[in-house]
């Protein structure tokens, strides 16, 4: 609470002042938490169906019917240049608190591959909201009923036969694929799609072999019976026991690992804001996205989507960027995906 300057002759007393105290503290307003003034956008660095512009719909509808902002939450997404366009636009708007970006790997992978001029400490971390798994998928009308079988048709058919699809060139889907190919020694097609939406739907039509798809972008289908999943590339299996089909649930699909496929990689899905924001303004969000976290709509989407449910902000976030970097640096140097100086 503030305070106007007070000023009192000797003649008042001690009950006088009091009073006058009491009138100024009525008086003065309270000094607000910064809040937007007008309408947020949220970009998204991929295209429309994915991962990412699922969430950040998701989130952008939670604020809405919880009313958890005063100004609206729009979203747009910019995924050109395998998402360098949301990101360097996210860059430019220095000082601008009312442009908020959620983030998937591409945030270490698209600069590393592309040479564009951004990394992620040109933003302002704000909150990991969740890790998202990777999930081997093949149509349910093919033979494979476990990724060892598919591994050995894939062998058998010999080198460049079989495709992999994936959303986008150089980024988590086509390193992930290299790591299945060092880890069983097979040699895939990749062809790459602007979202994991289109991905899941090549898949169904039978133009593509097997996507590494996340969960949330392929468990329409696999609920509809058109897919089928065959691992999930983590240390442990998933720990959601609700059927997504009438026999199946998410921690019914064995690791990769356990397939014999010992590869295995997890993807951020975080929140960032433009250079130079203040610590309130980022505050602002860092507690708006924690009490999305707290509602039954998110908590509902992270089973849902299978979802690893880590979140963290602050120096936790940073450093586990910092690591991130350093893990994406060696994956794409290790896969010939680095740009060329």
């Amino acid at each position: 609470m503030r305070f106007t300057r007070l000023t009192a002759s000797r003649s008042i007393g001690t009950r006088g002042l009091a009073a006058a105290l009491l009138a100024t503290c009525v008086a003065a307003p309270a000094l607000a938490a910064w809040e937007p003034t007008k309408p947020v956008e949220f970009v998204v660095p991929a295209g429309t169906g994915g991962g990412a512009d699922q969430m950040a719909r998701l989130i952008q509808g939670i604020v809405v019917k919880h009313k958890l902002m005063k100004e609206s939450l729009i979203v747009v997404n910019k995924s050109g240049g395998a998402g360098a366009e949301g990101f360097l636009d996210v860059k430019g708007a220095k000082g601008d608190p009312n442009k908020i970006i959620i983030t998937l790997s591409n945030l270490f992978t698209t600069p590393m591959a592309t040479g564009v001029p951004f990394n992620w400490k040109d933003m302002t971390p704000v909150s990991m909201m969740a890790l998202d798994q990777f999930v081997l998928w093949v149509n349910s009308e093919k033979p494979y009923k476990t990724a060892g079988d598919y591994i050995a048709a894939v062998k058998a058919a010999g080198p460049n036969k079989i495709k992999m699809g994936g959303t986008g060139s150089k980024q988590e889907d086509q390193i992930l694929t290299v790591g299945i190919e060092k880890a069983t020694g097979t040699k895939f097609i990749y062809i790459p799609y602007k979202g994991g939406g289109e991905v899941a739907v090549q898949l169904v039509g039978n133009h593509i072999d097997s996507t590494v798809n996340n969960p949330i972008e392929a468990v329409a289908q696999w609920r509809a019976g058109q897919l089928r999943p065959l691992c999930v590339f983590d240390d442990h299996r998933m720990p959601y026991k609700g059927k997504v089909t009438e026999t199946q649930s998410w921690g019914d699909i064995p690791t990769c690992k356990e397939s014999g496929i010992p590869t295995d990689y997890l993807m951020l899905r975080g929140i960032f804001m433009a250079p130079g924001v203040t610590a309130e303004q980022t505050a602002f969000y860092v507690d708006l996205l924690k009490k999305v976290r707290e509602t039954p709509d998110w908590k509902d989407f992270m089973e849902k989507g299978a979802f690893n449910t880590t979140s963290m902000s602050g120096a936790e976030y940073r450093a586990w960027l910092e690591k991130a970097e350093a893990m994406h640096q060696q994956l794409m140097t290790e896969a010939g995906f680095m740009a060329k100086k």
